[in-house]
């Protein structure tokens, strides 16, 4: 039997008991055995792969925000305390996920119950698939357009994904929410399974209240990145399979055909021509010093993970996609496109123009859009217009600047905003596309120059031999 709480402390714990479990009681520690609340706070639960379930709790708050707690109770005799409710003076932070307030002015304020075994088994911050988040992504905004509530869509979504980090991922969020916390809040803690230009989005359904149709774009631009890169892999998939190939072939005829070559030219003293002395000596160095090709391919990877790797360099890295000769341009249409659509929704729901900017910058995942788009927001602060403040950064192409400028002049920004968004991401799909119908041709080319040289070399120094032996 439990020994009875201090007497100062009855009245409140009693209301708090009565609270949780719903039914009316004279002494708190008569409703311990209700499974709901019955919990050994100490005692480690086994769970698959040695997991432990963390003991859940409790937390009541009455009207004037004090700790209104059950005592855990005296300790037993081998040191180990007794079954209860876990004091704690976390009042009033989160209201119960029903929202009811009980009798007597006490309330739950936070219920934390035990996670599913496989929101432990999996580090919750690992990223998940595109086509895992495109899934989600569509299911959830067809249950938030059929007017399901949010926690009754994330259950549904949680049964319908196999993958065990985004089922993890599903349980935090819907924690989080049935807390009070809004989606979008929930949804940023997951910096590694949602990009940041869909973390941005969700921002921006916060002040439009359409999470519908931000929903729905954001499985767009999934889609299309998925797409993407398919288009991507197919076309490098014949590339890289000739590339291996090749050089396998290279690489066979560098260790055991060439020395053989090398050492029958010696033999005769031919006087070898000049891409024959290019390639044995190229063959020479690589069997000779292999090793130290190694180590320094292996340490320009280090080098490049050091100074590109890692959210710290993320600036520097943003910089070098942003400046690449072909890819800085398709960075920097995504880039744009994203933002105008963003900036779009959130002027046509009236949100200030400074948050605006402010939110649709973040929705690029560029630091350099939003480091120049700061700026933006200061001169608009300083009374600028936003077509001159947006021409100073130099970030927007001559079509997206004149569609600024005259919606900013006619009063209709959110429309011309919307209009670019459509121009560039048909610019961008084009782009994708002309990349890799390129990329194809480019490195057949590149093999062929390699294998041609081989054999310009092997050719030309048999001729000479031939030549000189006459």
């Amino acid at each position: 039997m439990l020994a009875r709480p201090p007497a100062d402390r009855t009245k409140t714990s009693t209301s708090c008991a009565t609270t949780l479990c719903g039914r009316s009681a004279t002494r708190p520690w008569d409703l311990l055995a209700d499974s709901r609340i019955r919990h050994r706070p100490e005692q480690r639960l086994w769970y698959p792969f040695g997991l432990h379930a963390p003991t859940p709790s409790a937390t009541c708050s009455g009207v004037n925000q004090t700790s209104a707690a059950v005592d855990p109770g005296d300790s037993t005799p081998t040191g180990r305390r007794r079954p209860g409710l876990r004091r704690t003076r976390d009042a009033g932070a989160i209201g119960d996920s029903s929202g009811a307030i009980a009798q007597g002015g006490v309330a739950l304020t936070q219920t934390d119950q035990p996670q599913k075994w496989y929101a432990r088994q999996y580090h919750v911050g690992r990223s998940v698939p595109m086509n895992v988040l495109l899934a989600f992504t569509q299911q959830l905004s067809s249950f938030v357009e059929a007017g399901i509530p949010m926690v009754e869509s994330l259950d549904i979504a949680l049964g319908e994904t196999d993958d065990a980090t985004m089922k993890a991922t599903i349980v935090d969020i819907r924690s989080s929410v049935e807390r009070g916390s809004s989606f979008a809040d929930a949804v940023s803690k997951h910096t590694r399974v949602f990009p940041a230009f869909y973390r941005a989005m969700l921002r921006s359904a916060d002040f439009t209240g359409n999470l519908n149709e931000v929903l729905n774009q954001a499985g767009v631009y999934l889609e299309r990145d998925i797409t993407a890169r398919k288009q991507i892999k197919s076309a490098l998939t014949y590339p890289m399979v000739v590339v291996c190939v090749a050089i396998i072939a290279v690489v066979l005829m560098a260790a055991f055909v060439l020395p053989k070559f090398a050492d029958l030219y010696k033999s005769v003293n031919a006087k070898l021509p000049l891409p024959t002395r290019m390639l044995l000596g190229i063959t020479d160095f690589f069997n000779n010093y292999w090793w130290a090709i190694f180590l320094g391919l292996a340490g320009v990877g280090v080098l490049a993970m050091a100074t590109l790797g890692g959210n710290a360099n993320k600036r520097r890295r943003d910089g070098l996609f942003w400046n690449a000769p072909g890819l800085g341009s398709l960075v920097r249409s995504v880039s744009v496109e994203r933002f105008c659509r963003v900036l779009a929704a959130l002027t046509r729901a009236g949100v200030p123009l400074t948050e605006s900017l402010e939110v649709a910058a973040e929705s690029t995942n560029s630091t350099v859009f939003s480091a120049r788009m700061a700026s933006v927001r200061e001169d608009i602060v300083r009374g600028s217009g936003l077509s001159d403040s947006m021409r100073k950064t130099e970030l927007f192409p001559n079509t997206a600047q004149q569609m600024i400028d005259v919606g900013e002049r006619t009063g209709g920004l959110s429309n011309q905003l919307g209009r670019a968004a459509v121009y560039y991401e048909r610019e961008v799909s084009q782009r994708i596309k002309r990349l890799t119908d390129l990329f194809e041709p480019l490195v057949i080319m590149f093999i062929g120059l390699v294998v041609g040289f081989v054999a310009i070399a092997q050719v030309a120094a048999m001729y000479s031999v031939f030549s000189q032996i006459k």
